[in-house]
């Protein structure tokens, strides 16, 4: 199994944008952030204004993870500054969970972020996602702030 990084075409990155909208509303509502009658519109407007030139937003690296000629997820790296990334997005597909390309994908944007000179690359994780904090405490990501909340 080796996992390698390619660019986003635009139909994947139509297959994703369409993916990511409704994940994030999901993820927002399981949090308690958002009402389902608004979360939709929400996640369109936040990915809007994150990649208002689709996959070819400057700045902005989507990747389709692939198993030789498999996906098996996506991964998205931002440059924030010279120094600092982003990743703004990272799926493996449900079925391919539990296999190490979680694994491997990280090392590869790793590579890649060093290769762009930067020295640091931030993330953000949903609470409730315990899947995805184990992989990234893995890594070496220590938490930077931690917002919290007590519905009355």
């Amino acid at each position: 199994m080796t996992v390698r990084l390619e660019q986003m075409n635009s139909e994947e990155f139509q297959q994703y944008l369409n993916f990511a909208i409704n994940h994030f509303a999901d993820e927002q509502m399981k949090s308690g952030n958002w009402e389902p009658q608004e979360a939709i519109s929400k996640a369109a407007q936040e990915y809007e204004k994150l990649l208002p030139n689709g996959h070819k937003t400057e700045d902005n690296h989507l990747f389709t993870i692939r198993d030789e000629s498999k996906e098996v997820g996506m991964i998205w790296l931002a440059q924030i500054t010279n120094e600092k990334g982003f990743i703004y997005g990272f799926n493996i597909w449900e079925e391919n969970q539990g296999r190490g390309y979680g694994k491997q994908a990280m090392q590869e944007i790793e590579l890649l972020a060093k290769k762009m000179e930067l020295k640091s690359i931030g993330l953000h994780v949903f609470a409730h996602n315990k899947t995805a904090r184990s992989l990234y405490d893995k890594f070496g990501y220590i938490e930077k702030n931690i917002k919290m909340e007590k519905a009355l």
